[in-house]
C-alpha cells in the first residue's frame, strides 16, 4: 500500500485527528501495512483524549519491547474492528507456523533474515556455514546440533514477508524483509527458545563475509555495514559467538573510522574492547588492537585526553609484551604521536614520531608504506 492509501486508511479510522505530520511519519514507520495501521488507529482511538498520535509514535520508537507490546494489543475497540481481528504479531506468527509446517527451509530463511537490517540482505549471507544440517524440531538455545539448511532461494523467500531483488548474477541477489515482520519473527523465535541460536548463525555468517576495512574492500563494507549495525544491537551470549560478534564489530569500526564516522567507530569499538578484555584479558594482542581503534575514534571525536590515556596504555603494554621492534608497537607509537600533535603537545609528538621513524626504517625498510607515511608526517610537523 502506498502513502496516499495509508493516509486514507488512517483518515477513515481516525476521523477526529488533526495531526497530519505525525500521521505521515507513523504510516511510514508502520511500512504502510494495512493491518498495522488499523491496529494503531484502534489503539489510539480507544485511549482518546488522554492519548494521541504523537504519543503512539513516541512509544513505538522507544524500544523493540514497546513495539511488540503495541502491536500485540488486541483489546477493546480492536476486537470490534472487523478489519483487525488479530494483532499483526499474532497474525504473522500464525502464518509463520504454517510456513514452518509446509516449507521448513523457508521458515529457516525467514528466521535468519529477521536479524539483519531489513534492506539489502545479500544472498551469500543466508547460506549455512555448518557442515551438517537437519530438521529435528527440537532446536533450542542450548542445542547447537540440528542446524537446518538455509540455502533457500527466491521461491522459498517469496512465501511471506520477504522480497528478492538484484540482477541475474547469483552473488548479486539481495533480499528485503519488512521490519514489523522481523519483529514478529523474533518474538516467535524467542517464545520457542530459538532466538539465540539464529542470532549466533547471523553473527557467524556476517563475520565470514565482512572484509577488513582496507580501501579495496570499501564497496563490500558499505553494503554490509548496516547489518553490522544491526549486529551491534544483538549481542550473543555464548563465548564462541561473542568472539565472532566482536570480530564483526571490529572490522565495521575500522571501516567507520576510515569513512570519518567517529561516532559509529567509537560505539562499535568500545563494545569490542570490553568483550575482548573479558575473554582474552587486557594484554592480548586482539584486545590491544581494539583499544587502538577506540583511541583513534576518541581522537577523531576530539576526545584528546581519553585518546591519549588509552593510546599510552596500548603503547606501553605493546612494548612490554611484543617488544619495541614489533609492527604493532610501532603503530601504537605513531597513533599516540598523532594524538599528542592534535592535542597541542607538539614537542612530545615530534620526539615520539622520530623514534617511530628510526625503528621503522630499520625494521620495515625505506620502501614500506608505514615508514613513508610516518616520514611525511614528521617532515610536515617540523616544517610548521
Amino acid at each position: 500500500m502506498d502513502m496516499a492509501n495509508s493516509l486514507a486508511l488512517f483518515d477513515k479510522k481516525l476521523e477526529w485527528h488533526d495531526d497530519s505530520e505525525n500521521i505521515n511519519e507513523l504510516a511510514a514507520i508502520l511500512e504502510h501495512m494495512p493491518l498495522a495501521i488499523v491496529q494503531a488507529a484502534a489503539y489510539i482511538s480507544q485511549r482518546v483524549p488522554r492519548y494521541s498520535v504523537s504519543q503512539y509514535l513516541q512509544d513505538f520508537q522507544r524500544s523493540a519491547s514497546k513495539r511488540t507490546s503495541l502491536l500485540n494489543s488486541d483489546g477493546g475497540q480492536l476486537r470490534r474492528d472487523g478489519e483487525a481481528k488479530n494483532s499483526i504479531i499474532i497474525t504473522w506468527q500464525i502464518s509463520f507456523e504454517h510456513i514452518r509446517e509446509i516449507r521448513p527451509t523457508a521458515a529457516d530463511l525467514l528466521s535468519l533474515m529477521s536479524f539483519f537490517d531489513p534492506q539489502g540482505i545479500p544472498e551469500v549471507l543466508l547460506r549455512s556455514r555448518d557442515r551438517e544440517s537437519q530438521h529435528d524440531g527440537k532446536d533450542n538455545d542450548d542445542d547447537d546440533d540440528g542446524r537446518s539448511d538455509i540455502n533457500a532461494r527466491h521461491s522459498d523467500s517469496d512465501e511471506d514477508g520477504s522480497q528478492s531483488s538484484g540482477n541475474d548474477g547469483f552473488e548479486a541477489d539481495t533480499f528485503e524483509m519488512h521490519g514489523l515482520v522481523q519483529l514478529a519473527t523474533q518474538q516467535w523465535l524467542k517464545a520457542g527458545k530459538q532466538q539465540e541460536r539464529w542470532n549466533q548463525q547471523f553473527v557467524k555468517n556476517l563475520n565470514a563475509e565482512f572484509p577488513s576495512g582496507e580501501f579495496e574492500n570499501w564497496e563490500s563494507c558499505q553494503g554490509l555495514f548496516p547489518h553490522a549495525q544491526s549486529a551491534a544491537a544483538q549481542r550473543p551470549k555464548k563465548k564462541e559467538s561473542l568472539e565472532d560478534w566482536a570480530s564483526v564489530l571490529y572490522k565495521a569500526a575500522w571501516y567507520a573510522l576510515r569513512m570519518g564516522n567517529g561516532v559509529e567507530a567509537e560505539r562499535m569499538s568500545v563494545q569490542v574492547m570490553k568483550v575482548r578484555k573479558k575473554i582474552f584479558g587486557e594484554e592480548h594482542s586482539d584486545t590491544l588492537h581494539a583499544m587502538g581503534i577506540v583511541g583513534m575514534s576518541y581522537r577523531l571525536n576530539g576526545q584528546w585526553d581519553d585518546a591519549e590515556k588509552l593510546e599510552l596504555q596500548v603503547m606501553e603494554t605493546s612494548k612490554t609484551k611484543l617488544g619495541v621492534d614489533h609492527p604493532d608497537t610501532l603503530t601504537s607509537m605513531a597513533n599516540l604521536a598523532f594524538t599528542w600533535k592534535e592535542n597541542g603537545k607538539e614537542i612530545e609528538a615530534v620526539r615520539l614520531m622520530e623514534d617511530c621513524v628510526r625503528v621503522r626504517k630499520r625494521v620495515l625498510g625505506v620502501n614500506h608504506p608505514h615508514y613513508i607515511s610516518s616520514c611525511i608526517a614528521l617532515d610536515a610537523w617540523k616544517a610548521e
